[in-house]
């Protein structure tokens, strides 16, 4: 063992790691990308995509403390879908294509087989999105983490044409506000639904309460984030959106407006989608006023699309058509004196 090993950082574990990854990494390979892993950096060709005025997306992002739960049920292949969906998804709400992704991974202590169920669901996202994983990095900082912690973040890079990005400007009073369903709480809140669990209730991971029609109480908030990429992206390029709101930190009263002009309002009616039930377990259990659930969790919506109300019927059945539920939630209308650009009715 050298000096290196016995101060808590094992570079053969580094090079068993690489070695676990790379099917994984190279499934996610797309036009663009050149060479594999292992170079000092990550390439990948524009000129592989013939575009008239391209413009780059970039977007970086985390899972919060949703880490802890993965970390206490011991499952890690999961947790690499929602870095993954958490970045693309931003990127897909300015209109760009996500093209490649690079991670990161900060732990105590390199198991190479638990950071290898990591990436692979680093590269289960990828697939799904269309994005090449060309690089990334482990870093192992004994002194930093616990030998069982770990942090993980991601960065993904997309492009649009210039003409086809949406900015505020696009969305106007009397589009109609679609919602596309989300798996759960995705990757946002989770501080407050420790807290309700752990810290004011003594709630056990492998309860089984009704409300959650069969889950446990664990796998009902570990459900991985939803990506819309595939579904969405198509009707961004032939303009049939022209807006996007992902729905992460502060809910659907944070986001919305995000999308739009200060001259409008974004009208949401409550009950137009179905509710989850883990909202509904985690209003009861923590006694939560609506507001603050709307403020903090997506309640059930984790994408809401502005669209002309002339072309509402043919997005919702080509939405169908590529598997994606979706529900007419709201309206854009000019926004009252004084009023805030988001109201729930």
């Amino acid at each position: 063992m050298n000096r290196y090993q016995e101060a808590g950082v094992d570079v053969n574990a580094g090079y068993e790691l690489v070695d676990r990854i790379k099917a994984a990494v190279s499934s996610t390979d797309r036009p663009g990308v050149v060479g594999g892993i292992g170079s000092f950096g990550g390439m990948f060709d524009l000129g592989e995509l013939h575009m008239k005025h391209p413009v780059l997306v970039s977007g970086t992002d985390g899972v919060g403390t949703k880490l802890l739960i993965a970390q206490r049920l011991g499952k890690h292949d999961t947790i690499g879908i929602d870095v993954v969906a958490m970045c693309v998804n931003d990127v897909l709400a300015q209109g760009a294509e996500p093209l490649f992704f690079l991670d990161y991974i900060a732990t105590g202590h390199n198991d190479p087989q638990k950071m290898a169920e990591i990436v692979s669901g680093v590269a289960a996202g990828c697939r799904d999105a269309g994005v090449a994983l060309i690089g990334g990095e482990t870093a192992e900082m004994p002194d930093m983490y616990s030998q069982e912690e770990y942090d993980l973040a991601g960065t993904v890079t997309g492009v649009a044409e210039k003409d086809q990005l949406l900015t505020t400007e696009l969305p106007q009073a009397g589009d109609v506000l679609l919602g596309l369903p989300s798996s759960g709480i995705h990757s946002n809140g989770f501080s407050l639904v420790r807290q309700i669990l752990f810290k004011d209730h003594d709630i056990r991971l492998n309860n089984q309460p009704s409300v959650l029609q069969g889950m446990t109480v664990g796998e009902a908030i570990l459900k991985p984030t939803r990506i819309y990429v595939r579904q969405v992206l198509p009707l961004i390029r032939q303009k049939l959106i022209k807006g996007v709101s992902h729905i992460t930190g502060g809910g659907l009263i944070e986001n919305v407006p995000r999308m739009i002009g200060d001259q409008l309002q974004a009208v949401i009616v409550h009950r137009s989608w179905p509710s989850l039930p883990v909202f509904d377990y985690l209003q009861q259990l923590g006694q939560l006023p609506l507001a603050d659930c709307f403020q903090t969790f997506n309640m059930g919506i984790g994408l809401v699309l502005a669209v002309d109300p002339a072309k509402v019927d043919l997005v919702q059945e080509k939405l169908t058509g590529a598997g994606e539920k979706s529900y007419r939630i709201g309206q854009l209308r000019h926004r009252p004196e004084n009023a805030a650009k988001i109201e729930i009715k």
